[in-house]
């Protein structure tokens, strides 16, 4: 069994993965974007604040524990912004006896990343548009990455299948 933790930027293609990696393996994917909007949609008229992320990743890593506990490999479709998100899968990951993965989309291409962010049907919680280079840079040089476990970063301004069988060996590591 494993846990597999995503993490890029907003359009860089954790989605689009998370989807193939699922379809070859059988796992079960919780989409951050999914949760936090459907969060979002149910209290339309009332302030959106920053405890509405804190509750969807709550109800993320609800899901998940729930998927771990039945013996379901996990994907987790989520920006990996914050050492406590690395922190917490390989905590669940350590619970449940599953393998821990970390996998980066990396797309350092702020013109393809914001065409991607623009053609895209975005949900209610997603990132529609990049106004900043600056605020890109910085949030790409930002994600977290596991110190004691291997992780894998692929370049997803390649086509999917340049890289899927690389994806695929190192989960079965």
């Amino acid at each position: 069994m494993f846990f597999i933790q995503m993490s890029g930027f907003p359009g860089s293609g954790k989605s689009t993965l998370s989807r193939q990696i699922a379809k070859r393996t059988g796992a079960v994917i919780i989409d951050h974007d999914i949760v936090k909007s459907a969060l979002l949609n149910s209290i339309e008229n009332i302030p959106v604040d920053v405890k509405t992320g804190k509750i969807s990743y709550n109800i993320d890593w609800s899901l998940i524990e729930f998927h771990l506990s039945q013996g379901q490999n996990v994907i987790f479709d989520s920006p990996c912004l914050y050492k406590e998100i690395v922190d917490k899968g390989i905590s669940l990951s350590k619970k449940y006896s599953v393998k821990y993965k970390y996998i980066e989309c990396y797309l350092n291409n702020f013109n393809e990343i914001n065409y991607r962010l623009i053609k895209r049907e975005s949900m209610t919680s997603q990132l529609r548009e990049i106004r900043s280079e600056e605020a890109f840079k910085k949030t790409l040089e930002s994600s977290k990455k596991p110190t004691d476990y291997e992780y894998l970063v692929v370049d997803t301004g390649k086509t999917i299948d340049s890289y899927m069988d690389k994806v695929i060996n190192y989960i079965n590591e």
